[in-house]
């Protein structure tokens, strides 16, 4: 088991700072607030410029028909769109399992989640860093869907147990990354739903390089090597805003395909829900996560034109 980190004082008043944030905001109308986090968002890409350089890289990296003036327009949008769904996280808990549901304006798809669970043999959801994702698993909670979400620790503890204890609040059963191995398959013979969220390669976690917007890119393969593993129905869910505020879920099926090579049909799991994000974010490339070094990792031998676009 990981050892808990021990707040330093700069995690206390980061956390602090953030609680007062959120209580100012508690106060306002949503709309207002959900506003005034488009707004800090922007600010963190002009004046502050915090991972500018990497946010402007990496979108003309997947998207090289755009020009610089492009790019650039497109860079403010992700950090609004950030700092916007950043806030809406953070007031989740305030509106409750309904408002949750109320946030939602259209679903496709959910069908798949029921006839999963009414299988009784467990479901895996993967998604990625795209629209607003905690939104997306609040939503199938409130839905009755008995669910864990594997998740990362953050760097700062305090942080870490307060967005913990938001999930809590909302219906989700938090699973470390670590604990991944030994909780998921109990989980899914329990009939239960256990979601990844698939599109961050890490130190340590078990991983794969597939294409991404044509770079090469470490991918986790935990949940595909639990969908070959016990058979599980997996599913990609995403929840993109759209031009009401409101939200719009969709639900798909990952194909699952055995040809006896288990290593071969791991990493062909794992392309095909990165090529299914990839396809998501073309449609809303604003409400990707580009702060994220997704080409930081890659395999020995990369072109130098295919290497991490960021540096």
């Amino acid at each position: 088991m990981a050892e808990e980190a021990k707040p330093t004082a700069s995690h206390r008043a980061e956390y602090y700072a953030l609680r007062g944030v959120v209580g100012f905001l508690h106060a306002l109308p949503w709309s207002v607030a959900c506003a005034f986090g488009s707004k800090l968002g922007t600010i963190g890409y002009r004046p502050l410029g915090i991972r500018r350089r990497v946010v402007e890289r990496q979108i003309a990296a997947a998207f090289p028909e755009l020009s610089e003036r492009e790019v650039q327009t497109l860079s403010v949008r992700a950090y609004a769109h950030l700092g916007r769904s950043s806030i809406e996280t953070a007031l989740l808990p305030s509106i409750g399992q309904q408002g949750v549901l109320d946030m939602v304006e259209s679903v496709e798809g959910f069908e798949l989640v029921e006839e999963a669970m009414a299988a009784r043999k467990g479901v895996l959801f993967v998604t990625g860093h795209l629209g607003n994702w905690e939104l997306a698993g609040a939503y199938v909670a409130a839905r009755g869907v008995p669910m864990d979400v594997i998740v990362r620790t953050q760097a700062n503890p305090l942080f870490d147990a307060y967005i913990n204890e938001t999930r809590g609040s909302l219906g989700m059963t938090v699973v470390r990354d670590y604990q991944a191995a030994r909780r998921t398959p109990g989980s899914l013979r329990e009939g239960r739903a256990v979601a990844f969220v698939s599109d961050q390669g890490v130190m340590g976690l078990a991983s794969t390089f597939v294409t991404f917007f044509g770079r090469p890119a470490k991918t986790p393969r935990g949940a595909a090597v639990f969908a070959l593993k016990y058979d599980t129905p997996t599913l990609f869910v995403t929840a993109l805003r759209q031009k009401s505020g409101r939200y719009r879920v969709s639900v798909e099926r990952v194909p699952i395909v055995r040809t006896g090579d288990r290593d071969a049909d791991v990493d062909a799991i794992v392309a095909s829900y990165t090529g299914i994000l990839e396809r998501w974010i073309r449609t809303a490339p604003e409400q990707y996560f580009w702060h994220h070094r997704r080409w930081r990792r890659q395999p020995d031998g990369t072109p130098p034109e295919l290497r991490d676009p960021s540096l």
